[in-house]
């Protein structure tokens, strides 16, 4: 039986948690009863984490963790290292805020066995040109870094096997916060078995959005220098001519 854990990390979600936390843990129940859905508080403000406490009680495949803040990235790869410990066969990653749709889960669920990872394709994104502007200019900084062209580098919406995650996961520096990227990226390079499907992208559920232009740039530019400073690592890694 094939041991599922959704992993999704959070940050003053009190708006959207329940509701996600929800429509989540009735994947990890139908998947099966090992399976399991943990949520990582990432020092919320807010309820965030009460919530969850209270959530944990009703519902039996919920995991509730905290730790301090540390961002979405750091927050990921806590979440990650979580599964590999607690004997995750299928790792799949979302978000917090309400934008995926737990029901397009199973045409995932069903491939599992065909591919080595599956990640969502936004398309006809729903949050915002700023966010539409990010990802384009994310796929030309990844294509001048490493020669690769994604489909959708930064999907908080994909399906990895074990195998994958654990060989590529110490490839990751620690902390780093673009961390589906840095993955997608290695996954790319790996030449592991990777499908891409469309998925839906709605607006967020509720909350606030911390992301703004002012802060997209400083993050980009952080993202481009230590892309740069990546670079040789991964050309070594792989003996890939970039």
């Amino acid at each position: 039986m094939d041991k599922l854990y959704i992993i999704i990390p959070a940050y003053n979600e009190e708006e959207n948690i329940e509701t996600v936390a929800r429509e989540w843990h009735e994947v990890a129940r139908k998947a099966n009863e090992q399976s399991r859905i943990a949520i990582i508080d990432d020092g919320s403000c807010d309820s965030t984490y009460a919530k969850l406490q209270q959530l944990q009680k009703e519902l039996p495949q919920l995991e509730a963790i905290t730790k301090p803040n540390g961002g979405h990235g750091s927050t990921i790869l806590y979440g990650y290292r979580h599964a590999l410990e607690n004997g995750a066969d299928y790792i799949f990653q979302t978000d917090s805020d309400g934008q995926t749709d737990a029901d397009e889960f199973w045409q995932f669920w069903e491939l599992r066995e065909q591919y080595d990872a599956l990640i969502g394709h936004r398309k006809n994104r729903k949050d915002g040109i700023s966010r539409i502007f990010v990802a384009k200019t994310l796929k030309v900084t990844l294509l001048i870094c490493f020669g690769l062209w994604t489909e959708d580098a930064n999907t908080p919406f994909r399906l990895m096997n074990r195998d994958t995650l654990e060989n590529l996961l110490p490839r990751i520096p620690k902390d780093y916060n673009l961390a589906n990227v840095l993955l997608t990226v290695l996954m790319e390079k790996a030449k592991v078995k990777i499908h891409y499907l469309k998925i839906t992208f709605r607006p967020r559920q509720g909350g606030v959005n911390y992301i703004n232009m002012k802060r997209i740039f400083k993050i980009g530019k952080k993202a481009a220098r230590d892309f740069i400073s990546l670079r040789k690592a991964v050309k070594n890694d792989f003996k890939i001519k970039i």
